[in-house]
């Protein structure tokens, strides 16, 4: 596929099909976007970026800007420390999309990586209509990243880098989820919000720990790319699956066969669905034939208390 946007949609990403859910999105009614605020309680919204207004101080990070530290906390500390403001324009989401090879799967429709790009590109036009900047960052077999940018070029952007990113030679070694939060960690600096966007399958138990410390410096919402075999109990059958171009028949009829078939199979949804309860995350499964605007918005989007 090129980045011209000849994907079919179903095994490939779509670039026209990204584009075009801008007017899906468009038609869709805004809810009140979620914050650090509606977290903690407060009236305001804390989302961190370039506003004046003095919010808190955090360690020093990596790539912080050296004019923000927060030099009387330092001194106390004996350990750098940068302030963070208040955002008085826009805020920011970081999109971070899985592009491992289990993503590269589906019996429904299209694969779970054609529908994590449609899931990130609707989080994008989403972002933007609601006055955010937006970027990406991908990990896996593809180790990219998209600063956000304001406004509909950074959507267009978004859908740019993921149609491209689909076309990419696979990496030999491939990037678990705790180092993809880890990095994260390190280039998310003004992100006010982040999306996590995988099947899974590449989550471990130490990713929890990533987690919490990226939910510390801004909203952490996870979305769950899920194949229908992957979360039900399948009737009694025989199943032909196609792994690189190698066809294999599963049978399945004892009530244990489909048991010990679904839990294997759905063991990368069900662990990282885990973690995110954990941490108290907000997150949503989707499956490859759900609407991905819906899942973002009950993932980014709030409606307002009466």
């Amino acid at each position: 596929m090129s980045q011209s946007g000849d994907g079919d949609g179903r095994t490939q990403v779509s670039l026209a099909e990204l584009i075009a859910l801008r007017a899906r999105v468009g038609r869709a009614k805004l809810a009140s976007l979620v914050s650090r605020a509606a977290r903690s309680g407060q009236q305001s919204s804390r989302l961190y970026g370039r506003g004046m207004d003095y919010a808190e101080s955090r360690v020093y990070q990596a790539g912080d800007d050296v004019r923000r530290l927060d030099w009387r906390l330092t001194a106390r500390s004996g350990k750098l420390h940068t302030k963070l403001f208040q955002e008085d324009r826009e805020g920011s989401l970081l999109i971070l999309v899985d592009t491992h090879a289990s993503m590269h799967f589906g019996t429904r429709v299209r694969f779970k990586s054609v529908q994590a790009a449609r899931l990130a590109a609707c989080a994008a036009w989403y972002a933007v209509r609601a006055g955010e900047r937006v970027g990406a960052m991908a990990f896996g077999q593809v180790d990219s990243l998209l600063r956000p940018i304001a406004g509909p070029r950074g959507a267009l952007a978004v859908c740019g880098a993921l149609a491209e990113w689909s076309t990419r030679t696979p990496a030999i070694r491939t990037e678990s989820l705790t180092d993809a939060l880890t990095r994260a960690n390190r280039v998310q600096h003004g992100a006010s919000r982040v999306l996590l966007i995988s099947d899974g399958f590449c989550a471990e138990t130490s990713a929890r720990q990533r987690l919490l410390d990226l939910s510390r410096h801004a909203t952490l919402s996870v979305l769950i790319v899920a194949d229908a075999l992957e979360l039900a109990l399948v009737p009694a059958g025989r199943y032909p699956l196609d792994h690189g171009g190698v066809r294999q028949d599963v049978v399945l009829q004892s009530e244990r066969q489909r048991r010990d078939f679904q839990r294997a199979i759905g063991a990368g949804p069900a662990q990282l669905g885990e973690l995110a309860k954990t941490v108290g995350l907000r997150c949503s499964t989707i499956d490859t034939l759900a609407d991905p605007l819906d899942a973002v918005v009950s993932v980014l989007g709030a409606r307002r208390s009466a």
